[in-house]
């Protein structure tokens, strides 16, 4: 199946993950205007009024850019609803996304038809970010349009299945949209995940890395200084498992070799996960291919370069 126009003529087949606090309407508009779709949470626009700020400006500059440069146009961009319980502000963020028409939205941590026929509205498309077949199965029977398989390696709350096994397992059964998350930081990643069955690539963690991301310069320096062997998988931050870097978790006072568990009904998206992703950062397994802080827009460069360079390298 090919891909639905909103995804289509993209400059590099990567979505710009949306990350918590990082990932702002500066990183999203240059992502957009170096040829991927950019992403960001609607819980980081804080307060909540902020977020028809963001939608407007987003939308603005997108589109002189494209009137601006006609032959490379903006890519649209997404705006992440956790569809979680704790999520006070869903509605108002949904309804929000509905008047600005929102070109995609990414649903997390549950499957509701209701947002989906929200987002259906308007014509806009749904992806659901999954961590299990099982998973992938009731977002698609809820009406998602399409796949993030979050598989091991993935920065933020990630799965523990291979990448190999959660896309083979989709594509058995689904012919949509898939973009696969997981330790993606290389242009030759981006053409491996096409190459094993997804549409596209999902890449957060190296855009934490960038000039335009809203994140501590620490942090920043972390990500360019820390390999796989520094990430942590634990659900002692926000009661669901993901990945964090060691030497955060050591500066929060915290031992990354004897972390308690958390409990999951804690889980909570009312202001305190801010203050915790505050202090203890997240990150994916494949920081070790950044080297650098640089604009968003060397990044993609970078990651287009390898992936033709990948390309070429088996004749295709």
């Amino acid at each position: 199946m090919s891909l639905p126009p909103v995804l289509q003529g993209l400059a590099l087949p990567v979505i710009g993950a949306p990350m918590f606090i990082v990932s702002t309407p500066d990183l999203v508009i240059a992502q957009c205007k170096a040829g991927i779709v950019g992403s960001f949470p609607a819980l980081n626009a804080r307060p909540a009024e902020l977020l028809d700020e963001w939608l407007r400006r987003i939308a603005g500059e997108l589109g002189e850019h494209t009137a601006r440069y006609p032959d490379r146009p903006a890519a649209p961009f997404a705006v992440n609803q956790i569809v979680h319980r704790s999520n006070a502000r869903l509605q108002h963020d949904l309804e929000t996304c509905v008047r600005h028409r929102v070109p995609i939205v990414i649903t997390s941590l549950g499957a509701r038809e209701d947002v989906t026929a929200a987002v259906h509205s308007y014509g806009g498309l749904v992806l659901h970010d999954v961590i299990s077949d099982a998973f992938a199965r009731k977002a698609i029977q809820k009406g998602a349009d399409g796949l993030i398989a979050v598989a091991a390696g993935a920065g933020g709350h990630a799965g523990t299945t291979s990448p190999f096994a959660l896309v083979q397992e989709i594509r058995a059964w689904f012919d949509g949209p898939i973009a696969l998350s997981g330790a993606i930081a290389t242009g030759g990643a981006v053409l491996a995940a096409q190459a094993m069955g997804a549409d596209l690539a999902y890449i957060g963690s190296a855009f934490i890395a960038t000039e335009e991301a809203n994140a501590a310069a620490d942090y920043k320096r972390m990500i360019v200084e820390s390999a796989a062997s520094d990430i942590v998988y634990t659900n002692l931050i926000t009661g669901v498992h993901g990945n964090y870097l060691k030497p955060s978790l050591r500066s929060a006072g915290l031992d990354p070799e004897n972390l308690p568990s958390s409990d999951p009904s804690k889980l909570d998206f009312s202001g305190g996960a801010t203050k915790a992703w505050k202090d203890v950062w997240g990150s994916g397994q494949g920081i070790g291919a950044i080297q650098a802080v640089v604009p968003a827009a060397e990044l993609v460069a970078r990651l287009t370069r390898e992936y033709q360079a990948a390309r070429a390298r088996l004749g295709l």
